[in-house]
């Protein structure tokens, strides 16, 4: 069976996430600037998946947050300017998707839930492929810890880290094996 190529096309995706603050709400944010690719046959099985997102990108709809968040009490983006995921087994079939995720300067493995939305023709001809992924992650894992607690003792952020991602991929050329 042929493997081809796919990149995201990241118009039509979005790389985000969600953490309990005061432990009454979630606070969301994305990455602006993203690159996944994937080389694949038709049903994705066994698919090899590579995601690479700058930091220096995110965004949760607040300069001054994000300006926190991107210092070394969190993400340490000058330090640490990408955030890397390297799948080791993927099937759309089983919707589980493992590999190593990079963060923080620690790497570790991960298993995520996809749903393998399928595949369609755009109207200018491209062949695309779509997929929702979750999944939740402890921060303190990859060394992200600061938080602090607050009059009635709870804590400011939640130590874990909720994943949502939405990625389409376009179909490039034929893998030649």
């Amino acid at each position: 069976m042929s493997k081809f190529n796919w990149v995201a096309d990241t118009i039509h995706s979005e790389i985000g996430f969600q953490i309990r603050h005061l432990m009454i709400s979630n606070v969301k944010g994305k990455f602006a600037n993203f690159e996944a690719s994937a080389i694949a046959d038709a049903d994705f099985k066994n698919a090899e998946i590579n995601f690479t997102a700058q930091v220096d990108s995110l965004s949760t709809g607040d300069a001054q947050r994000d300006g926190h968040v991107k210092s070394p009490d969190f993400f340490d983006a000058e330090k640490f300017p990408t955030i890397t995921f390297k799948s080791s087994s993927f099937d759309s079939g089983s919707g589980k998707i493992t590999g190593d995720l990079t963060m923080h300067g620690v790497t570790l493995p991960v298993t995520l839930t996809v749903e393998f939305g399928g595949i369609a023709v755009d109207p200018y001809g491209q062949t695309k492929s779509g997929f929702t992924v979750e999944g939740k992650i402890k921060r303190s894992d990859f060394g992200l810890t600061w938080g602090t607690l607050v009059e009635a003792g709870s804590v400011v952020l939640a130590d874990e880290l909720k994943l949502n991602i939405e990625i389409q991929f376009i179909k490039k050329e034929e893998v030649i094996s």
